[in-house]
């Protein structure tokens, strides 16, 4: 991703946070129930450690899902995210929480999405992110579409091109 227009780079670089999706951004996509309803969701450990070193450069990270699942919930606090709405039905909302609870401009967060309800928050941030599993909608709709799918590491490769442009001595 090193051919970042200038404008688009200038954007990046002013990113305080990063909102994500869950299902298809942070998983591929998938919900799988076991016998007993027991939600089970695969995470990649590379986004995991993209979004620490985002975290300890002091750029916050954020969960808006429109699903509810305890295992979100589990691996969020794993990663120390503490910004973390779920069963929302309005994300804008969410978003507008975030912002408040973080003290910072839309334009000064990013958000990574892959589907239809992410399309808002594309719109109210500075920096929007599809993944490249995202419907084409949102693709059309997105600054930047990553290489890789969501649940393959397309966090971390957003992370990754945020911390070079932040800090590019520590990337």
């Amino acid at each position: 991703m090193s051919d970042i227009p200038p404008k688009l780079r200038s954007s990046i670089a002013r990113i305080r946070c990063v909102t994500l999706d869950v299902d298809g951004v942070l998983t591929d996509g998938r919900i799988v129930y076991g016998s007993d309803g027991t939600e089970y969701k695969s995470f990649n450990v590379q986004d995991g450690l993209g979004i620490k070193n985002l975290q300890s450069m002091g750029v916050h990270v954020a969960i808006i899902s429109g699903r509810q699942s305890d295992v979100v919930q589990r691996r969020a606090k794993e990663l120390g995210i503490r910004h973390v709405y779920q069963g929302v039905e309005n994300k804008l909302t969410a978003l507008k929480q975030v912002l408040n609870e973080i003290g910072c401009e839309s334009s000064e967060v990013a958000h990574i999405g892959d589907d239809e309800p992410d399309r808002e928050l594309f719109a109210a941030t500075g920096v929007s992110v599809a993944v490249a599993n995202a419907v084409p909608t949102v693709k059309q709709d997105a600054d930047i579409v990553t290489q890789l799918s969501g649940g393959d590491g397309a966090v971390r490769e957003f992370c990754d091109l945020l911390r070079e442009i932040q800090a590019p001595s520590k990337a």
